[in-house]
């Protein structure tokens, strides 16, 4: 794929970007967005005009230039029109995680000294009221859905109506005053340690990441424009980067109708050619292949089929050998299905059409990657953090290793420090840290960012993620353990959730396992296990023993001082609601670690 064959607006900043959309791409659809049953589309004149009263009337409440003002809501076309708005007048978005805590918030307003925050109904207004005593720089609330007790919260069509009675040129002239080296963002790191640093991120930083992924090819589709599905929160890094690849490309979004549940019934609504994601969409949907399709047809399809994608993203032909047993029915199935017609039932779950689909923010087990990749769906990975604007190194479906989050992006450089740690260098890193100089994590030296990550570059110079320096684990004999690896060979198994090793200054590693329930239970039935409770199966001696197998299958691959000797099942799952993963799933481990230590600990004892 060429790159760059999809055109962009070449704003100089993120605020006068969606004005230039508007005028290049004005009855193209912007927004997709679900209504009742169906699914409405917003053009991008439409979506402008919205932003435009929206600005006028944050201006009207007396946002001043540099001001940050606060996002409190879920992924909905609102929460971008909201972003767009803050931008055009000149103000700073505060993107907060719809998941917070009332504390949670208090502490990302209070520390941005947001003057006004936008919430998305009720309940998020409920959190800021309950904290607002402690926000002496919050002059205003503004509502985007005003059901209910919202107080004196401004509803948004209220905001967009004063804007009406706004001058347009004042919004103009705020617009043309933010320069590239204006704050854009502060973006709050839902690190797994600490409480939340607001990196500050300038138009510039972004605008330099958006040029670099238009050379990768993102959104440059040669036979028609791409279609987005954006379920990600806006609030992550990620996601306001497609968000901004798309706007600035032309390229639709349609936005998840807010129910997670939903989302697979969605994908083949929407029939998206792109998809964003994180690593445990993938894996659930793996585990549903798993559920349904042998174990040899799965191999085969990431075989026989890998290779084919393979000479199909280099240009070349596929041997008609090849194509032969693709196409050919399968010994043994019943239905007489082809290992291709297994691949379309696969790309169906996700509405058929899908080009390329990229998993970020977490590591994925290359396995999984290889059997989409096999069906018909290139899951692309990359690499980055907030730090750098989001993005660092991609892969593409022309050039991908597994288990590599591919090459620097044009206009950035990668290398690798004496001690293994990854060092970034570029227009796209981070302006620091607001209100706050702790250097160990984030250090800038000589204009390399640390990023507190350990790798490799290949002689190719595809970047490979080994761990992190925080998450390394020493045991007590003085091994290096880097524990992502055998977490994801469990994470593979589909009765496992979540798996965390802990042994660090121990004389080995032992793990926390929790199981998945919509698998586990039906496998229960299937044993005649009376009792399927979670708190009764986490101890249910057939249960125990089927775990023990995956351990021991994921062991095989490791050394000996590097395999897991004992677990534990926790009679739950591991949640961002109890603190223990971070919106984007990741696992705290040091919450966990501090959590279950007694439950650690009796395994040493025992």
């Amino acid at each position: 794929m060429e790159a760059g064959t999809t055109p962009t607006t070449g704003s100089r900043t993120i605020a006068d970007l969606l004005a230039r959309a508007v005028e290049m791409y004005a009855d193209d659809p912007m927004v997709r967005h679900k209504a009742g049953e169906g699914w409405v589309d917003v053009t991008f004149a439409e979506a402008g005009e919205i932003v435009s009263e929206t600005a006028r009337g944050l201006i009207d409440l007396g946002l001043q230039q540099g001001e940050r003002v606060s996002l409190l809501a879920n992924t909905r076309p609102e929460w971008t029109y909201c972003s767009f708005a803050i931008s055009q007048a000149g103000g700073v978005v505060v993107p907060i995680y719809p998941t917070n805590s009332p504390e949670e918030c208090e502490w990302v307003a209070g520390n941005s000294e947001s003057i006004g925050i936008v919430c998305e109904d009720a309940s998020q207004v409920a959190k800021i009221r309950e904290v607002r005593g402690n926000l002496p720089d919050l002059k205003w609330i503004v509502v985007i859905d005003p059901a209910g007790d919202v107080g004196d919260a401004i509803a948004l069509d209220e905001l967009r109506a004063r804007g009406r009675r706004h001058d347009e040129n004042e919004l103009t002239q705020r617009t043309a005053s933010v320069g590239p080296d204006d704050p854009y963002t502060f973006i709050y790191t839902s690190g797994t340690t600490g409480p939340p640093k607001g990196c500050v991120l300038l138009h510039r930083n972004y605008r330099s990441i958006l040029d670099s992924l238009h050379e990768r090819g993102l959104f440059a589709n040669p036979d028609e424009r791409d279609l987005v599905y954006l379920f990600l929160p806006l609030a992550h890094a990620f996601a306001l980067l497609v968000q901004l690849g798309a706007v600035d490309t032309g390229t639709t979004v349609a936005y998840f109708g807010g129910d997670t549940k939903a989302i697979v019934p969605e994908l083949m609504q929407v029939k998206p050619t792109y998809l964003p994601s994180v690593p445990r969409i993938f894996e659930k949907l793996y585990t549903l292949g798993q559920s349904q399709i042998p174990a040899p047809v799965m191999a085969a399809i990431s075989d026989l089929g890998g290779r084919i994608r393979e000479l199909e993203a280099q240009g070349a032909d596929v041997p008609q050998e090849l194509l032969d047993r693709w196409n050919a029915p399968i010994e043994g199935d019943e239905q007489g299905r082809s290992l291709a017609q297994i691949a379309q039932f696969v790309q169906s779950l996700f509405g058929g059409r899908l080009r390329e689909a990229v998993s970020g923010a977490a590591p994925i087990a290359p396995e999984i990657l290889r059997f989409f990749w096999g069906a018909g769906i290139p899951v692309m990975e990359g690499y980055g953090m907030t730090e750098t604007a989001t993005a660092a190194t991609a892969t593409t479906p022309d050039a991908h290793r597994f288990g590599s989050v591919g090459r620097s992006l044009p206009g950035v450089d990668v290398r690798i420090a004496d001690d293994g740690e990854i060092l970034i260098k570029g227009p796209n890193i981070f302006n620091g840290y607001y209100k706050n100089d702790d250097a160990s994590f984030g250090t800038i030296i000589d204009g390399w960012l640390h990023t507190g990550d350990v790798g490799r570059l290949d002689e190719e110079g595809f970047l490979f993620i080994t761990g992190r320096k925080k998450d390394i684990i020493i045991t007590a004999g003085g091994k290096n353990l880097t524990p992502a690896n055998l977490e994801n060979d469990m994470k593979q198994a589909r009765w496992v959730s979540q798996a965390v090793m802990h042994g660090d200054r121990r004389p080995y590693p032992v793990m926390l396992i929790t199981l998945d329930e919509e698998e586990i239970v039906p496998w229960a039935q299937q044993q005649e296990i009376e009792d399927t409770s979670m708190a009764a199966l986490c101890r249910h001696p057939r249960v125990i023993e089927l775990i023990q197998g995956e351990l021991d299958k994921a062991n095989e691959k490791y050394a000996q001082v590097e395999q897991v000797k004992k677990f534990f099942i926790l009679d739950h799952d591991l949640s961002q609601e109890t603190g223990e993963l971070t919106p984007t799933l990741k696992v705290k481990r040091n919450i966990v670690n501090e959590e279950y230590a007694d439950l650690f600990d009796a395994l040493y004892e025992a």
